[in-house]
């Protein structure tokens, strides 16, 4: 465990012997509203390291070192993101496992299959959704947070080799640089769709307009304590209470009490008094109704597709998803930008 600056310095300078490193972060988002980085882990030969973010010293001689590493990790889209919002600003190069694993044909790539499938390592999964916030950290977790890098280093290898192999180590760099600078764009979800939950699609008119009311107080209640929402009420107990409400049905949530209830009314009887233009109206999609030319070259585009990934034995959504196939069909040249060098040679379109 690294909790102090000296011991982060001295670290460091035993990172500047190596080339690639192992990297694996923990957070609390199964257990506050502001999630937060609370652990990093890394690897290099002979030594893992819990370096903790909770312990009050700047992470900043660790974010100064890391691009000057090729970083190892599983799925860098939620651990780049969380160390970006922590203050890391450059990376160097990124070796993803996972993108890697999909592009040699792995069915099953989390880490846990992938250490099992090529050296019969089994992972234990006890702490998959402890609270990694709190201190000390249990030997369980310590020994889970330690085996997420120990062995990245040698899976990468494996994994490289099977990209050389099939000759697909291009198509995995760009894969790489792609999925690196989407941690770039910060997610905003606007506020006429945050508040659509899975389900909330069948609501219209009124109960809509009661189920937007209750997900911002439910929002609100859940900023106020520091807890993530589903502790205040589950999604599913949100839109069965719109919909009571909306029916004049009366409405009992047995773990509600106090002021929180008292709120939670309070916000069923404003949505219940707004007059029907302010009701939530439902998002149409906007997308044009296909021509049959353009239903013509979607097929193309999908054989094409299809027949490449069963060649090259990878999942056909890889090379495009059915989305961006309908996409390329109405306008191709548009599309094209967003596709990489490697899957527009697939689907012919070089």
């Amino acid at each position: 465990m690294i909790e102090s600056s000296e011991a982060l310095a001295e670290f460091v300078d035993a990172m500047r012997q190596v080339g690639r490193i192992g990297l694996d972060t923990e957070a609390d988002s199964l257990h506050c509203y502001f999630e937060k980085l609370c652990l990093v882990q890394i690897s290099i030969p002979g030594q893992d390291v819990l370096i903790d973010p909770l312990a009050g010293f700047s992470l900043e001689p660790l974010f100064a070192e890391l691009p000057r590493h090729e970083i190892i990790i599983q799925g860098l889209d939620y651990d780049l993101r969380l160390l970006r919002r922590a203050g890391l600003t450059e990376v160097g190069g990124v070796f993803d496992t996972m993108i890697a694993a999909r592009l040699v044909g792995c069915t099953e790539f989390s880490l846990a299959a992938l250490l099992l499938n090529h050296f019969g390592i089994t992972l234990a999964k006890g702490s998959q959704k402890a609270n990694w916030a709190r201190r000390p950290l249990s030997p369980q977790m310590i020994e889970y947070a330690g085996n997420d890098t120990r062995h990245l280093e040698a899976l990468a290898v494996k994994l490289e080799d099977q990209l050389c192999q099939l000759g697909r180590m291009e198509w995995f760099r760009q894969s790489c640089e792609k999925a690196i600078e989407a941690t770039r764009i910060v997610r905003e979800r606007e506020a006429e769709t945050v508040w659509r939950i899975s389900g909330s699609g069948l609501l219209r008119g009124r109960s809509a307009a009661l189920l937007r009311a209750l997900w911002h107080w439910r929002d609100d209640e859940a900023r106020a304590v520091d807890k993530p929402a589903f502790h205040i009420l589950r999604n599913d107990l949100l839109i069965e209470s719109a919909q009571r409400f909306a029916q004049g049905d009366p409405v009992h949530v047995p773990h509600l009490s106090g002021g929180r209830a008292r709120r939670f009314f309070q916000a069923a009887e404003q949505a219940l008094a707004l007059p029907e233009s302010e009701w939530p109206q439902p998002i149409r999609n906007h997308r044009p109704r296909p021509t049959p030319a353009m239903e013509k070259r979607f097929d193309e585009f999908k054989v094409r597709r299809d027949h490449a990934a069963e060649h090259h034995r990878i999942d056909p959504s890889l090379i495009a998803s059915k989305s961006l196939l309908e996409n390329l069909a109405q306008d191709t040249d548009a599309t094209l930008e967003r596709i990489l060098p490697w899957q527009r040679m697939l689907l012919g379109l070089e």
